[in-house]
């Protein structure tokens, strides 16, 4: 695996983003690591996850710089992997746990909102889903995993802003669970998950899918209409402008 770190301790797994400064997401690593959650499921001897970044990235998002230079079918084909792998993160029925250990923008909060448990680091970083201003338009799907935490109202207040939280926003409105200082994160995280791991795995998992139930429904359902009219908006003019600027800026830092 090129873009992510896997270790096992005690029956629980701990997956390590680690691609680059940021943890952008990419094809690789989107792939990556949904195979090791398909083996990790399949796996009796393992009972949880905890997903974490390095340094002060959990996850950037989604690699712009690589997305902006496909073609039709490949950018096609990615939107379909991405929603697929967004589906399968919301199904999956063993207890996850993010350790969010810096900035979780974008494709970072998604992967984040589709655990069970998301605990930040304190510090100057920011969390939330800024698709809108980038002229991305959010599928259904995304904005259902969003309001599943954070309540509707907020969820499309924030949505249409594109508002980024600090940690301590993102708090107070119940898009993280918990925050703690950096160096204790992982100790957090596996306090939590352990909690978890420690009943009944059958009727956990099986009360984790009830309530999630609609949710899955959604996030699983068929999306090419609503693909469909994102990728035409992800090759207007306007949004290949602003995408355009945004890789001119990141690749002068």
């Amino acid at each position: 695996m090129n873009t992510i770190n896997v270790t096992v301790k005690d029956h629980l797994a701990i997956v390590t983003l680690n691609r680059g400064k940021s943890n952008a997401l990419n094809r690789e690593m989107i792939t990556e690591l949904d195979d090791m959650l398909r083996n990790i499921a399949a796996d009796p001897l393992i009972g949880g996850v905890v997903i974490t970044g390095k340094e002060h990235f959990f996850s950037a998002g989604l690699d712009l710089i690589e997305l902006y230079s496909y073609n039709e079918p490949e950018a096609k084909s990615f939107w379909e992997l991405f929603l697929k792998f967004t589906a399968n993160l919301t199904a999956f029925s063993k207890p996850m746990v993010a350790a969010i250990n810096g900035h979780a923008p974008a494709g970072g909060c998604v992967i984040a909102l589709a655990c069970d448990v998301r605990i930040m680091a304190e510090g100057q970083y920011i969390i939330g889903l800024n698709e809108v201003p980038v002229g991305i338009i959010v599928p259904h799907a995304v904005f259902a995993l969003y309001s599943f935490w954070i309540g509707q109202a907020q969820a499309a207040r924030s949505l249409l802003e594109g508002k980024l939280f600090t940690p301590e926003e993102a708090l107070k409105v119940g898009l993280v669970d918990e925050l703690v200082k950096p160096e204790s994160i992982m100790t957090a995280a596996e306090r939590k998950i352990r909690k978890y791991m420690a009943l009944s795995p059958v009727t956990w998992q099986q009360s984790k899918q009830n309530i999630r139930q609609d949710l899955i429904n959604i996030t699983s359902a068929d999306q090419s209409e609503a693909l469909e009219l994102m990728l035409k908006q992800w090759w207007s003019p306007a949004t290949r402008n602003i995408l355009k600027t945004i890789i001119d800026n990141l690749q002068k830092k």
